[in-house]
């Protein structure tokens, strides 16, 4: 009984073998898969408007999904009025742009425990980067607790924050490789940001690359490798060819200060 199971097998696995051997035999009357060849396609990645268009129009709900729910840069334009940095910024050319959702900034977890809704800030740049309540005078470690507004940062830190992340130049990924690019940004030289927050904390605690550099290189060779800031924070979505620079959208909050390389 076990030699004749044993037959039945070998020849079960011979017609397998030359059933994949010959390529035009019907299984269960489906054709076998043809080889073909693949061809990589890119979408047009351009957006026929500013990047202050782009901005505006994504943090109102008016823009290109032309729905009330689609304010995706809601808070990093809220960041920009707080520090009055004028949007015609975000109209000059030959710049790469590097913009924040809302999660980059700030997740908010809601909790309900015996009939008390508290809402507590758990992700993005006010739980990465939170305020500084103390210093404990032993260790020299700071006391902090997540920001819940804008406006618990110095003005001057958020100004030079969102100048930072503006990049002199055009820099898409035809333009980027796996070897970290330095950038220029907005930011001008010997720039530092108060100790009020751990963003000063960075660079030797100056907060700042003191030449205000940031860096830009695309993870791997892959097709869909995504672009790196930093050496710490991959972007959402890339590669959008506004009609006055390049946009590089993030969903993680983006560091301050330059990477070990």
């Amino acid at each position: 009984m076990k030699s004749l199971k044993n037959r039945y097998l070998l020849i079960l696995l011979l017609a397998i073998v030359a059933i994949g051997q010959a390529g035009c035999v019907k299984i269960f009357g489906l054709e076998p898969q043809k080889n073909y060849d693949y061809h990589p396609q890119t979408l047009d990645n351009n957006i026929n408007v500013t990047a202050r268009k782009f901005l505006e129009d994504r943090a109102s709900g008016t823009g290109i999904a032309n729905s009330a729910t689609d304010t995706i840069f809601k808070y990093m334009k809220a960041g920009l009025d707080y520090a009055g940095i004028d949007l015609a910024e975000f109209e000059k050319a030959d710049r790469t742009y590097l913009f924040m959702t809302n999660d980059a900034i700030r997740v908010s977890t809601v909790k309900t425990t015996g009939g008390i809704t508290t809402t507590t800030i758990s992700a993005g740049l006010w739980f990465d980067y939170p305020m500084v309540t103390s210093v404990n005078p032993t260790t020299g470690i700071p006391v902090t607790k997540p920001a819940t507004k804008w406006s618990d940062y110095p003005k001057e830190d958020v100004k030079n924050y969102f100048l930072y992340l503006i990049g002199q130049g055009r820099y898409n990924f035809a333009d980027l490789n796996e070897t970290n690019k330095p950038i220029q940004s907005l930011l001008p030289a010997n720039t530092a940001l108060s100790k009020s927050s751990m963003l000063g904390y960075f660079a030797n605690g100056r907060g700042f690359d003191q030449a205000g550099l940031f860096y830009l290189k695309i993870l791997n060779n892959s097709d869909s490798a995504p672009i790196v800031h930093n050496n710490k924070t991959n972007d959402r979505s890339g590669g959008y060819v506004a009609t006055n620079g390049i946009i590089h959208v993030f969903g993680a909050s983006l560091a301050p200060g330059l990477p070990v390389l």
